[in-house]
């Protein structure tokens, strides 16, 4: 079983290693919501109980996906959600973000009327609204866990000085922000300390690169035609090729450990701090039960060091296309 560590400091409770939830319902390809749903069952019967969606999933189907578990599961499950990024169900590929007060307010209840649960354990600002101070978004966040709609108030993809502004009006419990071995951007902009620092977790998203970590992925025709990835600067032409040598790398030293390349790459994100807490996602469990196996891998200082140093100049290629870039570290 996965074991369970205080998440933040706000007195709740998660599993070390969490469930991204986003994939069984969008962005990667087809859906098998039976299948997804065997696969949160399999989560709790392996201790993975710390699960993350949000209301733009779909948008809205994966909360329902979700909520059709929680009729089971809900005592036992540590329930993420996040609103803030809209999108609308007849052009989905449309963007807006929204952080205003009154928005918030509303969101929360189309949430917990979709996930059918009377509380969430937390609740994410899903990106920044540049048109609303970070202080008032949270000061309405804040309004709702008074009225114990929500236990703890988290941040997705910020800035340093937001979290700190951000914190400065309520205790935040957690950031979730991507991180993984080809993505060190929390590093290097100051929220992975100010974390450790403010007693905040830090709950890393894509902790397997997209899946492009696990090396199952070998050719760009192995994505759907509507899969996100398809559209992503690092899964395309010679970064396509690049990257599939420093997966190479990943596989090599694991076959020597005797793990898996999805294994060792989440047992470096885990060996990064008693904070972190990943959230690799699947709608497979096979994969999910492969993922769970990382909690049992232990890395040496010699190991974490010939990690970073295969990926010391990154990966080739952004991780955002150009346009989706603009909405990160508000």
């Amino acid at each position: 079983m996965i074991e369970q560590h205080q998440l933040g400091s706000q007195g709740i409770m998660a599993s070390r290693l969490g469930l991204g939830c986003m994939g069984m319902s969008d962005f990667y390809g087809s859906r098998d919501d039976e299948e997804s749903l065997r696969v949160l069952d399999r989560a709790v019967e392996l201790g993975i109980t710390f699960w993350d969606t949000a209301d733009m999933y779909g948008p809205y189907t994966n909360e329902e996906l979700v909520g059709r578990a929680l009729k089971t599961h809900r005592s036992k499950i540590t329930l993420a959600t996040k609103f803030g990024i809209i999108r609308d169900p007849n052009d989905p590929q449309k963007r807006g973000i929204n952080g205003k007060p009154e928005y918030v307010k509303s969101s929360v209840d189309g949430s917990l009327k979709r996930l059918g649960t009377d509380v969430i354990d937390l609740y994410y600002l899903h990106r920044r609204d540049p048109g609303t101070p970070i202080e008032d978004t949270v000061g309405a966040m804040a309004e709702l866990v008074k009225a114990g709609k929500i236990r703890g108030i988290g941040l997705s993809e910020v800035s340093e000085e937001t979290l700190r502004k951000a914190h400065a009006v309520h205790p935040l419990t957690a950031i979730q922000s991507e991180y993984s071995l080809w993505t060190r951007d929390p590093e290097q902009n100051g929220v992975l300390q100010a974390c450790k620092e403010l007693g905040i977790a830090f709950v890393p998203y894509s902790p397997l690169g997209r899946g492009f970590l696990t090396g199952q992925i070998r050719k760009f025709e192995d994505f759907d035609a509507d899969d996100y990835r398809r559209h992503s600067p690092r899964f395309q032409g010679d970064n396509f090729r690049k990257n599939l040598d420093l997966v190479a790398e990943i596989e090599a030293m694991a076959k020597r450990k005797g793990v898996t390349a999805s294994q060792l790459a989440l047992a470096w994100v885990l060996a990064q701090g008693d904070n972190i807490f990943p959230i690799p996602g699947t709608k497979r469990v096979k994969y999910l039960e492969d993922n769970a196996g990382a909690v049992t891998v232990s890395l040496s200082n010699e190991e974490l060091t010939t990690l970073d140093s295969v990926f010391i100049d990154g990966p080739a290629g952004a991780r955002y296309p150009e346009h989706m870039m603009g909405a990160l570290n508000g």
